[in-house]
């Protein structure tokens, strides 16, 4: 029995280090020819220095998710522990920022949103990003002495912000297919981790099966929202303060 339980938590180590590995290559390959690998490619300038700061704490927040992951992987719980209070600030800047920034690109326009949708249309989806972060992250803190539901919760976190990462891939064959891929993916990476972790563990851990749920269905719900006067008015009511 021990044993099994000692094969079982190896496995689930290999599989959320895999997890944090993919993570950065996938904003690395997204990312990479417009913001980290700018200078080797001819990438327009970036708006402002507030996507300077919004991209130095995202980043800082995949480098932070690795190094938990590490420190867990290599019984190191002090560590990860008392980094706590590290990841609630950085989670703060994030929404701070992350809001600040969405919204001044919902206003001055950006090159990150999709042909033919406007600015303020777009702006749903990095809004209801950072509240999915905040409610993710927020619960994660709460369940901090649930470690399979903590753990979780901080996986779903970084599952939702894949879709900016995914949107920006430079393979047009790919980005020709819209919300379909860039909601896509992580849709799928959710799904495959659920089933996967319920087989392997037995049991179906139902934290993470409703926050997966709530993000999944928010997926079609927002692009939905997007064009309707409720929004459009909550946007442009949000960017006259905010950009």
């Amino acid at each position: 029995m021990a044993a099994n339980l000692g094969d079982l938590r190896k496995s689930e180590h290999r599989l959320y280090l895999a997890l944090a590995v993919l993570f950065p290559l996938v904003v690395l390959a997204g990312f990479g020819r417009t913001y980290y690998l700018k200078f080797a490619f001819e990438a327009p300038p970036v708006p402002s220095t507030l996507v300077h700061f919004h991209s130095l704490v995202m980043t800082a927040w995949i480098a932070l998710f690795i190094a938990q992951v590490y420190f867990i992987s290599s019984k190191r719980i002090k560590t990860h522990m008392s980094l706590g209070m590290l990841g609630i600030a950085l989670a703060i800047l994030i929404v701070v920022i992350g809001f600040f920034t969405g919204a001044a690109a919902a206003k001055f326009g950006s090159a990150s949103a999709p042909p033919g949708i406007s600015p303020l249309s777009f702006f749903i989806v990095p809004f209801l990003d950072l509240i999915f972060f905040a409610a993710f992250f927020g619960a994660a803190m709460y369940f901090r002495k649930n470690a399979a539901n903590h753990k979780r919760l901080m996986l779903l976190t970084m599952i939702n912000f894949l879709p900016p990462a995914v949107a920006r891939i430079p393979v047009a064959s790919l980005q020709s297919l819209g919300p379909l891929f860039f909601f896509g993916v992580p849709t799928l990476v959710a799904i495959g981790f659920l089933v996967y972790d319920t087989v392997k563990t037995g049991k179906l851990n139902r934290v993470f099966l409703i926050g997966a749920l709530a993000l999944i269905v928010s997926y079609p719900l927002r692009l939905a929202a997007s064009s309707t006067d409720a929004w459009m008015n909550f946007a442009a009511w949000v960017t006259t303060w905010a950009a």
